[in-house]
């Protein structure tokens, strides 16, 4: 069995440098404001033209999820066993998605404004619950104020260079194949980019940062930050330690965050590569083809391909930063996971039995508990289907909320420690066994079985519980070897 671990430098040990210690305890669920819940209590969305709830998504068009929505779904959430949310962006922008922003030190009116927002933060800590929030910081919205300075008063604007300009004028709606005459992220001109060598920009930025964490909330997801100058996220978490020692800083980078996470910029990433190898792995050669690309390469793997790519992930890292690693299955950048496994319910169980017993975070993108299976954005940014659950997809709350028990119970599954042994059975390599825990100390057996025929034989469990995991009528069977062997919880896939 081979065991993943990494040297830890001692200069690398100071508060700064590390993860809060809360983060390796937490159950994050991932909220797309304006499809989880619309209150019906925002004034300033009375007489608007808002699409009808549960329509299918579409880029443009708002249904009207609002922050009195996520407060009046909090029950439903801490029922799942969820601690902390992670809204994408809430300030005032003109697109669905919000990562057009306009004013980053305004949450945006259709969302409640600034007055929900603070009755969403005085709620959650009454609860007991955590909340970081989505910062966009690498390009703004074409609306945003100083941009539309720039546009009205093109090289005489003040603030010329808080952008980068090609030539003029500019022009933010050009025609088809016509350059916009300033750089904006990924050639849309929807989306300026800042000129984050100019310290203005950097300061209003900075500013922003502080402002929210001082407003109460307790970290930051960042929006493409491998797209901005590295030393602008030193800054930034300089001034956001300063404000709040325990906030949560991570970053959306799907690949190697090596030169990111080591203590200087984040605390931990959006740990994708955990979406599409568990995906992979559970699937047994059934994944949904066309999705893949080189951040993300979907694709069905053996085994050993997945336990290469997990240890390959955890090598690179502090065992601390392993812990505080954001870890899901899919997001509102990608397909949902019941999406990209066919609509194979049993699959999808197996995976969250992955995401909830692996080194890290797990995060559960909203809707997953209600079986939604919407594929490449924005069809993965569905409504929630609030009322009767027995007219949901599937209902898929008492397992989820089964997994984070488990995690709150067992110490082992919170800690960074993993060994990983690939298991061979009738159907080849379709077992999967994880030791949690150090070694001499608290251990726990996770054996999970892919198969959808056959059964799988385990032995040498050496004295630690166990848990197993495997579709009805394709179970584990168990050799027990010893008196202190105890058998904690079996998880049929599915149902009896």
């Amino acid at each position: 069995m081979e065991r993943a671990g990494v040297a830890v430098s001692s200069d690398l040990r100071s508060a700064f440098t590390r993860p809060p210690a809360w983060v390796a305890e937490a159950v994050v669920a991932q909220i797309f404001p304006d499809r989880f819940r619309r209150s019906g209590r925002v004034a300033a969305q009375q007489g608007l033209a808002l699409q009808p709830w549960g329509d299918p998504p579409t880029p443009t068009g708002f249904q009207g999820g609002d922050l009195y929505g996520v407060i009046e779904g909090l029950d439903h959430l801490q029922a799942l066993g969820i601690t902390c949310l992670y809204l994408t962006p809430i300030f005032s922008s003109a697109a669905n998605h919000r990562y057009h922003a306009y004013d980053y030190f305004q949450v945006d009116p259709l969302l409640g404004g600034d007055q929900a927002f603070d009755a969403l933060v005085a709620e959650l800590k009454r609860r007991g619950m955590r909340l970081i929030l989505d910062g966009v910081f690498n390009h703004c919205g074409r609306g945003f104020w100083a941009f539309h300075h720039l546009l009205e008063n093109g090289p005489a604007s003040p603030y010329v260079d808080w952008f980068i300009t090609e030539h003029w004028p500019l022009k933010p709606y050009p025609e088809p194949g016509e350059p916009c005459g300033y750089h904006s992220w990924w050639c849309d001109p929807a989306l300026p980019k800042f000129n984050h060598a100019n310290q203005q920009v950097r300061e209003h930025l900075l500013a922003v940062g502080r402002h929210w964490i001082e407003r109460g909330i307790d970290g930051w997801r960042l929006d493409v930050p491998d797209e901005v100058e590295p030393s602008f996220w030193v800054e930034f978490r300089r001034v956001v330690r300063e404000a709040n020692p325990e906030a949560w800083i991570v970053g959306e980078i799907w690949g190697d965050a090596r030169a990111w996470l080591g203590g200087e910029h984040f605390d931990g990433v959006m740990n994708y590569r955990v979406a599409w190898s568990c995906l992979g792995w559970v699937a047994d050669g059934r994944l949904q083809q066309g999705h893949a690309r080189e951040a993300i390469p979907y694709g069905c793997l053996s085994g050993e391909r997945w336990k290469e790519v997990l240890l390959e992930t955890l090598s690179w890292y502090r065992p601390e930063v392993n812990q505080a690693q954001l870890n899901l299955l899919d997001s509102h950048d990608v397909p949902r996971a019941l999406h990209m496994l066919q609509g194979d319910v049993d699959a999808l169980k197996l995976a969250l039995v992955l995401l909830f017993v692996l080194p890290g975070v797990p995060c559960v993108y909203y809707g997953t508990e209600a079986g939604l299976s919407g594929g490449a954005e924005p069809e993965c940014r569905e409504a929630f289907p609030w009322g009767d659950p027995q007219a949901w997809p599937q209902d898929l709350r008492a397992f989820i909320a089964s997994l984070a028990a488990l995690r709150r119970e067992q110490p082992a599954l919170r800690s960074a420690e993993l060994a990983v042994e690939v298991l061979q059975g009738p159907d080849g390599d379709q077992g999967l066994r994880l030791v949690r825990g150090a070694p001499g100390g608290e251990q726990v057996e996770v054996v999970l079985n892919r198969s959808r025929r056959v059964g799988l034989e385990v032995a040498g469990l050496e004295g630690r519980s166990l848990l197993w995991a495997c579709q009805k009528g394709c179970g584990v069977s168990v050799e027990r070897l010893g008196p202190q062997q105890v058998s904690l919880r079996q998880l049929w896939i599915s149902s009896p």
